[in-house]
């Protein structure tokens, strides 16, 4: 079955993506996770790879065209002779085309995390009919490391929303649509059943309206319930988590509570005021967080000579590298996250990169890979594995371990982070 290659959205206000060169030509024979072409942004240029196994066919554009994002570049097919054209429309053409939306410019869902395929919607900032300048806020993305807010992007009129706090989306569907006149009608659409209808008016100020007759009163929007015993996503504003944290309140008790959601700051008033929690309640234990530095960035230099005489990737050669330092007894799974991407590798015990392999078993060890992006620093928290995050810091690199108390005490923490970090200093090490 023929794949798509499309137009990756690599910034939050990103329309399109340039073409820099093709890493593979039309015919060639390509497996999954093999760089295709280079696409630059305003802010990094990255590697796009193929989604899957297969032949690369159907290339709609060359080095140099600017693609808006979403567009259909190039097709993985089944035989290298499928010459057949790639069917897609970018975002922007396909808001004004489907079903009876207004005609506009698409806001579509950014892609946030590494391996990211959705974002759930977590609350609108604006309404349908409202103007908006290319820096407003419009919505608030929830993704499993994050909570964003996403602008506008451009001048013009909210014309439509696609879909409703607490849905997901996928990555690079339209959210919404700004139209550059306001809309006669404006359209709020639910993911959940596909269709469209007219949006509600906006309420009247309250100082305008003190001398209507009392309006009967609407019915209350049901409050969505509180997480299950299982553990559940609790929507709140970025604000909101980041006050919570820092002031140790926990926003479960808020939901369990009954308390309607997304969570905004003037919420945590309530859970202030609410009785403490039993005594018998254990404390969590705080996670762990360590950061290095490394006045070189060793890798630079070593990945060409290593995939020149050994034929290795740097996503290999990062995991091997990782693999090592966690000095385990016996093979151990590594991913390695970038940009969009996720691979994960067996790495057997002793220093052969060659012995490297992918694999589909569960990580014991995270490779997040951001020298590509403007981050420096780090702070997202523990999660099942431990996790190496490595950011650009001037001419060397900082690298940031995290992970869950349990996972590794103090003294295997500082190994790790210390002979992870000599590593991608001195990389040649690694094979003496």
């Amino acid at each position: 079955m023929p794949h798509d290659v499309t137009m990756p959205q690599l910034g939050m206000a990103q329309d399109a993506g340039k073409i820099v060169s093709w890493l593979k030509s039309p015919g060639d024979e390509v497996a999954k996770g093999d760089a295709l072409f280079e696409v630059e942004t305003d802010k990094a240029v990255m590697e796009v790879e193929s989604p899957a196994n297969g032949f690369l066919t159907g290339v709609a554009y060359a080095a140099g065209d600017d693609v808006p994002v979403g567009q259909v570049i190039a097709r993985i097919s089944d035989s290298a002779d499928d010459d057949a054209e790639p069917e897609a429309q970018a975002p922007e053409a396909a808001a004004g085309q489907a079903d009876d939306l207004p005609e506009g410019h698409a806001v579509t869902m950014p892609q946030l995390g590494m391996a990211q395929d959705s974002g759930l919607l977590v609350n609108w900032l604006k309404s349908p009919g409202e103007e908006v300048a290319a820096d407003d806020i419009l919505f608030e993305v929830e993704t499993d490391k994050s909570t964003m807010e996403v602008e506008a992007g451009r001048k013009g009129w909210l014309a439509a929303t696609l879909a409703e706090a607490g849905e997901e989306v996928p990555v690079g569907d339209p959210v919404a649509i700004i139209a550059e006149a306001k809309p006669e009608a404006p359209v709020a659409r639910s993911v959940k059943d596909g269709g469209a209808r007219p949006a509600p008016a906006a309420p009247v100020p309250a100082e305008k309206n003190t001398a209507a007759a009392p309006a009967k009163p609407a019915a209350a929007a049901p409050a969505p319930k509180p997480p299950s015993a299982g553990g559940g996503r609790i929507l709140a504003s970025p604000k909101a988590r980041r006050l919570a944290l820092e002031q140790g309140l926990d926003l479960n008790r808020l939901a369990k509570a009954g308390h309607p959601q997304p969570f905004h700051v003037a919420d945590l008033e309530a859970l202030r005021k609410m009785p403490a929690a039993a005594a018998a309640t254990a404390p969590s234990e705080a996670p762990r967080r360590l950061t290095a530095t490394c006045a070189e960035d060793g890798l630079s230099e070593f990945v060409p000579w290593a995939a020149e005489t050994r034929g290795l990737t740097p996503d290999t050669i990062l995991a091997g590298l990782a693999g090592a330092s966690l000095a385990a007894d016996g093979t151990v799974t590594v991913s390695v996250e970038s940009l969009g991407t996720e691979r994960r590798f067996a790495v057997p015990p002793g220093r052969s990169l060659s012995a490297v392999a992918e694999t589909e078993d569960a990580p014991a060890l995270i490779v997040r890979d951001l020298r590509g992006t403007p981050i420096s620093t780090v702070a997202l928290g523990a999660e099942e594995a431990p996790v190496l995050t490595i950011a650009r810091d001037g001419a060397g690199l900082s690298i940031t371990l995290e992970c869950a108390a349990r996972a590794l005490d103090p003294g295997e923490a500082i190994r790790l982070l210390t002979d992870f970090a000599g590593r991608m200093e001195h990389p040649l090490r690694h094979l003496l």
